[in-house]
């Protein structure tokens, strides 16, 4: 190396990046990304790397570099699908009622139990290899189709291991207050303990990242949610939570009081919720899959978030019954039209703001000491990512600073 140049073991060029690392895109033009091991270490024009700079690898992209994509919310590892209900509620019966009787989550749970590890792993495997091929190169996995602990840790092995299977950095979630299964029937308060007492720690022993409830008239009620996350912050484990979405149970601000990472949904959240989430720094994650499958007719409360200034994000939802899908570029076209997010709100919900939603400081922007998480796209503009409707235009994806499917 010769003068005070900068070594690089990758350096990616590219006509236009969208940093994303200060309000708006951040746009560098006729930019690059240099990387060293699984960090950047520089970013800006080409013209203003520093004389003397190398690099082992370089690698030069058309259209517009973006940070890795992150998916904050899905439920990917599960065994089955419920078409069957998907037909029911198109012939009337309601999601609340379907669920009543047995169906909805329970239905999953019966065939997640049934399914062998490798089974679960090939199933889901397909789902978030779709993802991997967008430019995600961040998941959240939530488990809640076991709803014991053996099933339980048996879809955060499956999580953790898809992740090395699709390289993809994959964070896992425990949902076990999600539904109350059949040998708990009538014994909500019984089971809360039982999550408490066994899956809690054994999960955490597992490795989970966070804990999650779903608090709803179909759920668990607040008290019983308090109580995981009483029992969840002991084990020093952040909370999330599914907050509001079919009826305004106070979620946001439960949320907030417990300084979760996120609310997610958020349909009915009310305005002292959105500015108690504001106050507590608790990010909002819009689910529009989960809007536009059950046809929802009340919009998250969009300008009361922009109004506190409560950070915005965007996720899939993907999960069996609700919002069977494997697209985040899909999601930013429903979140514009569906939501009416501006382009720059969507793609920054899949970014710094869906980073911010896990708790992670090290991706969702390009910048120097974040991690080396980049998505080549050939558009035009970002703006293109949320515009088009089922196009896939990624061309080249780097996940920890090699590329994927490359040497490494």
């Amino acid at each position: 190396m010769s003068g005070h140049g900068l070594h690089f073991d990758l350096l990616v060029a590219a006509p236009h990046i969208a940093t994303m690392a200060d309000d708006g895109y951040g746009i560098v033009r006729r930019g690059a990304v240099g990387i060293r091991g699984e960090t950047i270490e520089w970013v800006g024009p080409v013209h203003e790397l520093p004389p003397g700079s190398s690099w082992t690898q370089r690698i030069d992209v058309g259209g517009w570099l973006l940070p890795g994509l992150v998916d904050c919310h899905t439920h990917l590892v599960y065994a089955g699908n419920r078409a069957d209900e998907f037909e029911r509620r198109l012939e009337g019966e309601s999601y609340a009622d379907i669920a009543r009787g047995g169906g909805g989550v329970l239905a999953t749970v019966r065939a997640t139990r049934e399914a062998s590890l490798d089974a679960l792993i090939a199933q889901s495997r397909v789902r978030l290899a779709a993802l991997a091929a967008e430019g995600v190169t961040t998941v959240e996995i939530k488990t809640g189709y076991g709803l014991d602990p053996a099933h339980e840790l048996k879809q955060l092995t499956a999580a953790q291991a898809l992740g090395k299977l699709c390289d993809v950095d994959v964070r896992t979630t425990l949902l076990a207050a999600h539904a109350l299964p059949p040998e708990f029937a009538g014994r909500a308060d019984a089971f809360i303990d039982d999550v408490c007492r066994r899956t809690l720690p054994a999960a955490r022993f597992a490795g989970v990242d966070a804990v999650d409830a779903f608090c709803e008239t179909i759920g668990f009620t607040a008290a019983q949610t308090r109580k995981v996350f009483a029992h969840a912050e002991r084990l020093g484990l952040r909370v999330k939570l599914h907050a509001d979405q079919l009826s305004d149970g106070g979620g946001a601000a439960l949320a907030a009081e417990a300084r979760a990472l996120s609310a997610d949904h958020l349909e009915w959240a009310s305005d002292d919720g959105v500015a108690a989430m504001a106050r507590a720094g608790v990010v909002a994650v819009l689910l529009p899959g989960a809007f536009y499958t059950l046809r929802e007719t009340r919009l998250p409360p969009v300008a009361a978030l922009r109004q506190h200034g409560v950070r915005i994000a965007i996720a899939t939802d993907c999960n069996p019954g609700t919002s069977p899908a494997t697209s985040l570029l899909m999601m930013l076209s429903m979140a514009c039209t569906l939501f009416r997010l501006t382009p720059l709100e969507a793609i920054a919900g899949v970014t710094r703001n869906a980073a911010a939603a896990l708790g992670l400081a090290d991706r969702g922007m390009l910048a120097p000491g974040m991690r080396a998480d980049l998505v080549a796209y050939a558009v035009d503009l970002p703006a293109e990512l949320c515009y088009r409707i089922g196009a896939n235009p990624a061309t080249h994806v780097i996940r920890g600073g090699r590329l994927r499917g490359g040497p490494g």
